[in-house]
């Protein structure tokens, strides 16, 4: 995921950054993130790393800790060191034994967009069954004035 000859910016174990992050080159952070951090490049995340925000990216490798939603046009990588707490959403997607997770992921080699579970099974359901026909007193009201006088109602 790392390429060498483009520029890179490296954010140090002893940093801490209150506030977004934009960049358009690559991006290595070993510090702390309160904020968000969007790049058009590839994110490294290392393992001592904590981030509390939300990340959008080329792709990213996590090595520390992130609170928020990770999103990346091509590929995410957790490695054994990763605690991820948010959801992800990627085309490709490796894990490593060890990673915790806790989130949901929607990983979409195609790229294509694809409709939720939810849509979907509203797609595929009909909700009118021909075979079912109405029955014939369903449009027929019930009230107290059709009463009988033993007291039961009749259909009108």
């Amino acid at each position: 995921m790392e390429n060498s000859n483009a520029a890179r910016t490296i954010i140090a174990e002893d940093i801490e950054i209150v506030g977004s992050i934009k960049c358009a080159s690559d991006i290595e952070l070993s510090g702390k993130l309160n904020g968000d951090l969007t790049c058009s490049g590839t994110v490294v995340i290392g393992e001592k790393a904590v981030i509390k925000g939300n990340i959008a990216a080329m792709s990213i490798s996590i090595r520390g800790q992130i609170n928020g939603n990770v999103t990346v046009k091509d590929r995410i990588e957790l490695k054994s060191s990763a605690r991820l707490n948010g959801d992800i959403r990627a085309k490709r997607l490796t894990v490593e034994d060890g990673v915790t997770f806790v989130g949901k992921s929607e990983v979409n080699p195609s790229g294509a967009p694809v409709a939720r579970p939810s849509e979907r099974a509203a797609e595929e359901i009909d909700e009118t069954p021909a075979a079912v026909e109405e029955p014939a007193y369903a449009a027929e009201t019930i009230t107290a004035d059709n009463r009988n006088k033993s007291g039961i109602f009749s259909r009108r």
